[in-house]
Parts: structure tokens; sequence; C-alpha cells
């Protein structure tokens, strides 16, 4: 029988299993990691906005990187609370459409964020002397608007004009979150102009954007290998924790799409599976700001003056 997505009340969320008692540890342990996120994140953000040493375009940029973490983490940690402690693992439908959005939104903001912020450290590390000129406060304005902007009116079309109209022949998702890709798998009605989208999308802005990411680095490592030891040094300092960033990122999303285009978590325990999914999803919200906060001398030297009760 055939759905219409309008007429499905919810959704069934498969991976999910009986834990019994220890369902109440689970739901400790993810509380305290977002509590951690939600933490971590304000604390970086305040640190950055109120602090004028800090009002620089690398550090505007890992401020609105922060406020995104915030934003997915709030995507996903509530709803996962949620269901550890439910006995039926269902979701409304229209819930489902905006976690749909919230998370793909979030994957969008964050790859945006790291290529425009590898595009910073390019024109940093390999164009000193015009940097202030090229990264004017009214461009920063333009790319974080970018930033923002693009992956929030794309996602928008894709969850409602390319998912949300599509007739489905079920309401069983095997995850444990709502995801656009296994919605769209339970479609009856042709799925050419989704996958035709995806691909289009993907070959485009996707693949620019690890053209853009690639060639910086490489310009970086150029400057890096023939400039001064002071050069190296100022680049390994700013580009370590980012590389990290963008390394543990790609490596999730590998994860996730791996496992879900060939059907490898039919392969593996459930435990697994359910941890390869999540893993861009809740370790990037908490990895980013101990990287950035460990690792940047200049963040470092705040805590210290925070610590000695010196003003900002």
């Amino acid at each position: 029988m055939m759905m219409n997505s309008t007429h499905v009340s919810y959704f069934t969320l498969a991976s999910y299993f009986d834990t019994g008692t220890v369902k109440y540890l689970y739901f400790l342990i993810v509380l305290t990691f977002y509590f951690s996120i939600i933490c971590a994140n304000v604390f970086l953000i305040v640190v950055i906005c109120m602090n004028r040493s800090l009002h620089e375009p690398m550090y505007m940029f890992l401020c609105s990187l922060f406020v995104n973490e915030l934003y997915g983490s709030s995507g996903l940690f509530p709803f996962l609370l949620t269901q550890i402690l439910s006995d039926i693992h269902t979701v409304p439908a229209s819930l489902c459409f905006l976690q749909i959005f919230c998370l793909y939104s979030y994957g969008g903001v964050e790859f945006l964020t790291l290529a425009i912020m590898s595009y910073d450290r390019y024109l940093a590390i390999c164009c000193p002397l015009q940097y202030n000129s090229l990264m004017t406060c009214n461009r920063i304005a333009r790319l974080t608007a970018l930033i923002w902007f693009y992956p929030l009116l794309i996602n928008l079309f894709i969850v409602a004009g390319l998912t949300f109209p599509l007739q489905l022949c079920g309401n069983i998702i095997h995850k444990v979150y709502c995801d656009n890709y296994y919605v769209v798998r339970l479609a009856c009605s042709d799925t050419t102009v989704n996958n035709i989208f995806g691909l289009v999308h993907m070959f485009t802005v996707i693949f620019g954007l690890i053209v853009l990411i690639i060639y910086t680095y490489i310009r970086i490592l150029i400057v890096c290998f023939s400039g001064s030891k002071q050069t190296r040094q100022k680049a390994v300092s700013t580009c370590t924790p980012h590389l990290a960033s963008l390394i543990n990122f790609s490596v999730g999303c590998f994860f996730e799409i791996v496992q879900s285009r060939f059907d490898v978590q039919n392969r593996l325990p459930n435990m697994v599976s359910v941890f390869l999914s999540l893993y861009w999803l809740t370790c990037q919200p908490l990895v980013n700001p101990l990287l950035y906060g460990l690792k940047m001398s200049k963040i470092r030297d705040v805590y210290k003056n925070l610590l000695s009760g010196e003003k900002m």
C-alpha cells in the first residue's frame, strides 16, 4: 500500500534495542556528554566575544564553529535522551523531518566553516602582508553569512521540496535518529530527481570545497618548507587543531556514508553500527572546543588570565 509522506503520522527507529535497567546508565552517560559539550562551547564563545585580543578573523570563524556545535548537538542529544528512556521508539513525522533538516544543515555548516578556515589560514600564512586588507570586517561578515545561509537554504529545499513530497511504502528507519537517505529509501515513487540533485551537489559544491582545502594546505606546506622557522611555527600552531578537526569530521562522515550507502551496518554488531552512525554528530562538538581551547596559544593565555583573576 502506498502512503504519501504527508499521511505518515510517525516513523519507527529500528536500531534501538532493549537494554533493561542499563538504559538509565546510558542516559546518564549521554546527558553528561551533552552537558560537557554545552559547557565547553559556551565557555569558548564567551571567551572570544569578551576578549578584544581575540576579535580576529580566525577567532570569529571559530566562534561560528562553536555556535554550530551547539546547534547540531541540540538537534540530536535531547532526542536521544528521550528515546533512551522510551520503551516505544517512534517519532512524529514532523519532528523527524525537522531533525533531518537540523542534522544535515549542521553538517553543511561544519564542512563549509572548515573550508573557509582553510582559506583564512592560507591568506594569513601565504599572504601575510595583504591579509588585513583581504580579510576585512565586511568580508568576514559575508563569509559568515554564506557559512550559515547556504546550508540552511539548501537543506530546507532538500527536506521540504524533495523528500517530504515522496510517496512512502513504509515508516521503519534502521537508525537511532532520523536520516534523509533512509527516508528516501522508503519511497515507492520515483526518486530520480533526488538522486540527480544529490550527485550534482556532491560533484560541484562538496568536491569544490575539498579541492579548496587541498589547494590551501598544499600552498601552506610549500611556504612552510621554504620559509623561516617563525613561519613554520605559526603554521603549526594555527593549522594543527584545524587539520585535526577536519580529519576527525571527515572520518566521522566516512563512517556514516560507508555503513549506510553500502549496507555495512547489516554485517556489524548493532552497538558498533550505532557508534559509527553517531560518531560525526557526537564527537565533533566536543573535540573542537578541546582542540582549539588547548592548542591555541591566545585562548590559553585568556585561561591563565581568568585563573589569575586578571581582566580580559
